[in-house]
């Protein structure tokens, strides 16, 4: 079910024995993929950046207990350059040639991107990613990078956010793409939809 605005998400009950456990977001992202069938994925999370956003603490053994939150989590699946591959996602993408000089783009299923909080709104129930686009001078860029830890980021001129349920990105030359931490090439467009609830996380 999607996440709705001042409606309860996800409910209380522990993982399975013998259930799957991720620590990364790039581990759930492949956990996901090698899955096959018609029932909804369940699976336990303790890392990443999507674990922080959901409010995880680091604790190993709570997804097996009775009190454990299970939460029903969108993914985002990513074509580059009209290749046919499908690349999917769970916490972020991210477009750029260099941190730098030259724009950077994020697209949030997260709000965290390591210990920056690039999409506070962001949510990973909702249906929607956070598109966070920005191209900044180095002064402007190393403030930003001061008050990226906090949210504080935006608003600013210089940087813009959208949401959408799914997105069409075209850059003037090529950017080096990465999701979820990892490189997956390098392209001048990268189209991308939500799946909404698309799995099942036990934290």
């Amino acid at each position: 079910m999607t996440a709705r605005r001042n409606q309860d998400w996800g409910e209380i009950g522990p993982l399975p024995t013998g259930r799957t456990i991720c620590a990364t977001d790039a581990e759930l992202a492949d956990w996901y993929t090698a899955q096959s069938g018609d029932e909804l994925p369940l699976v336990g999370l303790i890392g990443g950046d999507l674990y922080r956003t959901l409010g995880g603490r680091g604790d190993r053994e709570r997804p097996f207990r009775d009190d454990a939150t299970r939460v029903a989590i969108d993914l985002v699946e990513v074509t580059l350059d009209g290749d046919p591959t499908t690349h999917m996602g769970v916490a972020h993408l991210v477009a750029r040639r260099s941190w730098l000089f030259g724009p950077v783009t994020f697209v949030m299923n997260a709000d965290f991107f390591g210990r920056w909080n690039v999409a506070p709104r962001a949510h990973p129930g909702d249906g929607r990613v956070d598109i966070v686009e920005g191209d900044l001078g180095l002064g402007d860029r190393l403030k930003a990078w001061r008050r990226l830890p906090s949210g504080t980021h935006v608003p600013h001129p210089g940087i813009t956010q959208r949401r959408s349920a799914a997105f069409n990105l075209t850059f003037a030359g090529p950017r080096r793409i990465w999701l979820d931490g990892r490189p997956i090439g390098s392209s001048v467009s990268v189209a991308g939809r939500v799946r909404a609830s698309a799995l099942t996380v036990v934290l």
